[in-house]
C-alpha cells in the first residue's frame, strides 16, 4: 500500500519556487518511487539524523522523514540547503 505524502509549509514554498520542469520531476519521484519505497533515499546523519534525502537536481534535494506507523512521508524541504 502506498504511503501518504504531506508537505511542510517550508517544503510547499520550496516547491512553488522550483521551475516547472523540477516540479514535474518532483511529482514523478514521489509517485513513482517515494510512496512505494520510502527507504530509497540516503539516510542523513548529524543534525538531520532520522531524515532521508533524494536528489532532485544537481543542487536540490528532497529531505523527508517517515512515519512508519501511519504510513506517512513528511517532506520537509524540496530545494537546496547549500548556502542557506
Amino acid at each position: 500500500m502506498p504511503y501518504e505524502v504531506r508537505f511542510s509549509k517550508v517544503a510547499f514554498r520550496d516547491v512553488k519556487s522550483l521551475s516547472p520542469k523540477l516540479q514535474k520531476k518532483l511529482r514523478e519521484i514521489i509517485a513513482g518511487q517515494l510512496t512505494h519505497n520510502p527507504y530509497a533515499g540516503k539516510r542523513l546523519v548529524g543534525d538531520l539524523t532520522g531524515f532521508y534525502s533524494l536528489r532532485l537536481s544537481l543542487k536540490d534535494r528532497i529531505v523527508y522523514s517517515i512515519d512508519e506507523e501511519h504510513q506517512i512521508i513528511y517532506i520537509h524541504r524540496a530545494k537546496t540547503h547549500y548556502g542557506e
